[in-house]
C-alpha cells in the first residue's frame, strides 16, 4: 500500500475552546485520542507509512503517537512551520517524503472502509488523481460532486449545482507530479487542485457505500464518539 498523508495542521477554530491550545487529532473519542483510532484503521488496511502533516500544537501529537509502532504503523511528521500552508501547501511541502503517489485524508475523518480497492481504482483509471465520493443528497453536508457513470464531471466547494448529488468522502489519491507544479511555501487549498482536475476530466471517482463520520464539529464529534463506543463494545 502507498503512504498516506494525514492533514492535521489546521487551527480547528470550529471546535474552540476545545482546540484553542489542543490539536484536533487528540480530541477524545471512545475513551482515547482520535488519532489512535485512525492509525489502527490504517494498520488494518495494510498502510504502514503514515505522514502526519502537522502545525497547530503538533508537539502534543508527537508526544502521544511517537513513531507509531504501538499502533502498527510508521509515523513521520512534516511541520507547516510559522505560516499555515493550508491543505494543498502542506501536501506540497511533504512531497519529497511521500513518493510518486500517495493517499491523502484528514485528521478529523473516520473513514471505515477497505482502502485497497481505492488504490486499485486509481491505478486502473490512468488518471493523476482520484476522489472517493458518497451519494449524499445534501444529507450529511452540502453535496459538492457531480458524479455520473463512474466519472467526476464537476467538483466545487463554493459553487453548487443541482446535478451535485455526491460529496467528497474525505479520501483521495494523487500523483506527486500534479502537486509539484505548485510553488513551495505558498498557502493553498487542495480542493483547488481537485476542482481543476475535475474540470479538465482528469479526476477519477470511486463511490463509497458507507457514509463518512467526522470530529470537525461538535455534532460530528458526539456522533463519532457514539459510533466508536458501540463498535468497541461489539468487538
Amino acid at each position: 500500500m502507498p503512504p498516506i498523508a494525514v492533514l492535521a495542521g489546521g487551527l480547528a477554530t470550529r471546535m474552540w475552546p476545545l482546540t484553542s491550545q489542543f490539536p484536533k487529532a487528540l480530541l477524545e473519542v471512545a475513551g482515547e485520542p482520535f488519532v489512535a483510532h485512525q492509525l489502527r484503521l490504517f494498520a488494518r488496511e495494510g498502510i504502514e507509512d503514515v505522514k502526519l502533516l502537522v502545525g497547530h500544537c503538533w508537539e502534543q501529537i508527537e508526544r502521544f503517537v511517537g513513531d507509531g509502532s504501538r499502533f502498527g504503523v510508521r509515523v513521520d511528521y512534516i511541520v507547516d512551520g510559522p505560516t499555515l500552508l493550508g491543505t494543498g501547501g502542506a501536501v506540497r511541502r511533504a512531497l519529497d517524503r511521500l513518493g510518486p503517489e500517495f493517499l491523502v485524508t484528514y485528521c478529523d475523518s473516520w473513514l471505515d472502509a477497505p482502502y485497497a480497492p481505492v488504490v486499485e481504482a486509481f491505478h486502473a483509471s490512468g488518471l493523476p488523481a482520484l476522489m472517493c465520493v458518497f451519494h449524499n443528497e445534501n444529507r450529511w453536508d452540502a453535496s459538492n460532486v457531480q458524479f455520473e457513470n463512474g466519472a467526476i464531471r464537476c467538483y466545487s466547494k463554493k459553487f453548487r449545482r443541482p446535478e451535485m448529488h455526491h460529496i467528497d468522502w474525505g479520501l483521495g489519491m494523487l500523483k506527486a507530479s500534479e502537486v509539484a507544479t505548485r510553488r513551495m511555501g505558498e498557502p493553498w487549498d487542495l480542493a483547488e487542485l481537485y476542482e481543476e482536475l475535475a474540470t479538465s476530466g482528469r479526476l477519477a471517482g470511486y463511490e463509497m457505500i458507507r457514509r463518512f463520520y467526522e470530529i470537525g464539529s461538535f455534532r460530528g464529534l458526539a456522533e463519532t464518539n457514539r459510533l466508536l463506543r458501540a463498535t468497541l463494545i461489539v468487538d
